[in-house]
């Protein structure tokens, strides 16, 4: 990336109060932060937990990425566990949460037809119709209440609206963190600091290795009023009509997945997670403001198209935009361990993994910063390949990520140690006790070093 500043001033020292002092502190209450401080503080840690919105949940919520999915291995095996599995379970409760009962995963056009609009598909398969899996769909608000139970559940230190700015140094040391408010900065104090952020922004402050990289963002919006299911049974009793419209309904936005509206739990409300914008740097001010612009300039381009042509949108309403735009990459760690793309199409397993998604393992080194002793990452921006990055970044295995890096410092805060002297064996096993899949049993179709012995 190009230096993105030419001009720069100095200013004078400060004085900057002290607002707490802890055993942990997570920077980011997106799925990943969050987990880590639920994880932790369940652990026996006192955890303080900055987020610069006023809300919780990251992408899931602000960002209105509306689909839980990268949970199933081969043969709709669920590995991704633990802490997702509790959301699902309260989502649920709150008529949140939507997803196919056992008996509907299977492959045959009487599901696609019933669950596919739901998103709940096996997107990794070119054969039609796709599998149908556990995924869930879920409402944003209900992603945010449950978020902010958990936190007040297990007694967590909340500060919302405070914008990570620098980490806090003593002898060279990590000691805590420094927040931008509207009461000027802020500091909090800890022993083991857990960066969810997405950008690795804690990480980069610090002086971890990293690299930069970028994907398409995208604008997600969603329209109410909309007949669902006059507009599915347009699309498979008039197929040829159907590709037509849906074919310039994607021109008008510039870029979509295989379907560019999907079903929530809220009747008549559709979700767009479109469009997709190559280009943009998502830690640009000037081009996060430009592709704000042009994601909702497209947003309605699509939306008077739908509303004008498409059976079932005839009296569709504008919802709105998230109030997050969606990153999917900019920076990522480059540490104990780097993921590579071979790792992740490969299945390869690794004998230190904590945590999983889908068919790919996750091992402890690649949380870790190389040189940095209290610190651990947790979300997209963990050690990997750009290319790894983009096929292993959904929210349930962050989820994962930062249930692990949770159990990670409380266990180094128990012996007093270093992260990375922290043993792999003991996360691995308080996974299992809190109901997650750390993959340290690899499944069936997993690359092994005694797979690539026998070759």
């Amino acid at each position: 990336m190009p230096n993105r500043n030419t001009t720069f001033v100095k200013t004078e020292g400060e004085q900057i109060p002290v607002v707490a002092d802890c055993d942990v502190v997570v920077v980011g209450a997106g799925p990943a932060g969050h987990a880590a401080a639920i994880s932790a503080s369940r652990n026996g840690a006192s955890v303080t937990l900055l987020e610069r919105y006023h809300h919780l949940g990251g992408m899931a919520s602000g960002g209105m990425v509306l689909m839980l999915d990268d949970m199933v291995n081969e043969g709709n095996e669920v590995v991704t566990t633990g802490i997702v599995s509790e959301f699902v379970e309260r989502l649920e409760k709150q008529d949140a949460a939507v997803y196919p009962p056992r008996e509907d995963c299977q492959t045959n056009s009487e599901m696609w037809q019933k669950w596919s609009r739901w998103g709940c598909i096996d997107f990794h398969k070119a054969m039609m119709p796709q599998p149908i899996i556990h995924a869930v769909a879920f409402d944003p608000d209900g992603w945010k209440r449950v978020s902010l139970d958990m936190v007040r559940e297990a007694k967590i230190n909340l500060r919302t609206h405070s914008w990570f700015s620098d980490v806090l140094r003593e002898g060279g040391k990590i000691t805590g963190v420094i927040s931008q408010t509207k009461l000027g900065r802020q500091a909090v104090r800890a022993k083991y600091i857990v960066d969810g952020t997405g950008d690795l922004d804690v990480g980069v402050a610090a002086g971890a290795d990293y690299i930069d990289g970028q994907f398409i963002v995208t604008t997600v919006f969603r329209m109410a009023n909309v007949d669902t299911e006059k507009a599915i049974d347009f699309q498979f009793s008039q197929p040829e009509e159907y590709k037509k419209l849906d074919r310039e309904a994607r021109r008008r936005i510039g870029g979509a997945w295989g379907m560019w509206w999907l079903k929530t739990p809220i009747p008549g409300v559709v979700w767009c997670n479109c469009p997709h914008m190559p280009g943009y740097d998502g830690l640009s001010v000037e081009s996060m403001v430009e592709s704000e612009c042009e994601g909702r300039d497209r947003m309605m381009r699509l939306y008077s198209f739908a509303k004008e042509n498409i059976p079932g949108f005839e009296n569709a309403a504008m919802l709105g935009a998230a109030e997050q735009m969606g990153i999917r990459q900019t920076r990522m760690l480059q540490g104990e361990y780097v993921v590579t793309k071979d790792d992740v199409k490969s299945r390869r397993h690794f004998e230190t993994s904590v945590c999983r998604g889908r068919d790919y393992y996750t091992p402890y080194g690649a949380l870790l910063p190389k040189t940095i002793d209290n610190l651990i990452v947790a979300g997209r921006h963990y050690s990997v390949e750009s290319d790894a990055q983009k096929m292993s970044r959904e929210i349930p295995p962050c989820q994962a990520q930062g249930e692990a890096a949770g159990i990670a410092v409380a266990l180094a805060l128990n012996s007093d140690q270093a992260l990375r002297e922290v043993d792999y064996k003991a996360i691995q096993k308080q996974m299992r006790a809190q109901g997650a899949d750390p993959g340290d049993e690899p499944s069936a179709n997993a690359l092994c070093e005694n797979n690539i012995a026998a070759e």
